[in-house]
């Protein structure tokens, strides 16, 4: 269950005779009238911290987190002391653990701790979010080790090819070896190949040529390697 600050603040500026009435219908859970006076107050006051935290109040227990969010970041902005800026994020993780958005609610939650280390609400929704999010990791980062699991089967099946290509080459040598290998004549000495190269130097050659192809395949594959790439919510 996630931690809210709930209660409409106080904090009215002087002259603002509209926060209190607001406040007094926040508090009878009169939350849509409420709205209607915060946003007066809010509008007349633009730098009011209470207004604009209250109105972001008023319109999250509405069930609108998501509009809520920004009355809250205005209430941040606006804030003076420590306190102030503690419930505001606070209250603006909830909005983010709403919306399912944990890598921001962890943000938020660490940034309210920050400003009020004490408070053990915050740091339960900040040990909640930090689960979910390693529970539920972004789409982006899932999508990347897919590519990767992806990649690494497809160099392991380019590794199956490339042995298979040489195991055929070497066998097709050694075929050729054979065909080539010169027959003792009747005296029991070996007969020159054809085209009269000695035994040793046709051996030579075909070492010559198999490591030729060795080089070529190295650089294949290096080619290959080098292209992979919360409880309740704060009160004012």
């Amino acid at each position: 269950m996630i931690a809210f600050c709930g209660t409409a603040g106080l904090y009215a500026q002087q002259k603002d005779r509209i926060l209190p009435k607001a406040n007094a219908e926040y508090a009878e859970n009169k939350f849509a009238e409420a709205e209607a006076n915060y946003r007066i107050s809010d509008s007349k006051f633009p730098n009011s911290t209470a207004a604009s935290f209250n109105l972001g109040n008023s319109i999250y227990k509405q069930k609108q987190s998501g509009e809520a969010k920004f009355a809250y970041a205005k209430a941040f902005k606006n804030s003076k002391t420590r306190p102030q800026k503690h419930r505001a994020l606070h209250n603006l993780g909830n909005v983010f653990m709403n919306e399912k958005d944990y890598t921001q609610a962890v943000e938020a939650y660490k940034n309210a701790l920050r400003n009020d280390p004490t408070d053990e609400e915050t740091r339960y929704n900040f040990a909640l979010a930090k689960k979910m999010l390693k529970d539920n990791p972004p789409k982006d980062d899932k999508k990347k080790d897919d590519k990767k699991d992806k990649d690494k089967k497809d160099d392991k099946k380019d590794e199956k090819k490339d042995k298979k290509e040489e195991d055929k080459k070497d066998d097709k040598g050694d075929q050729d070896k054979d065909k080539n290998e010169p027959k003792p004549n009747e005296n029991g000495e070996p007969k020159p190949a054809p085209g009269g190269i000695s035994k040793q130097r046709l051996e030579n050659l075909l070492d010559a040529v198999n490591r030729e192809e060795k080089k070529v395949q190295d650089k294949v594959n290096a080619q290959k390697v080098k292209g992979k790439p919360v409880k309740t919510e704060k009160d004012w």
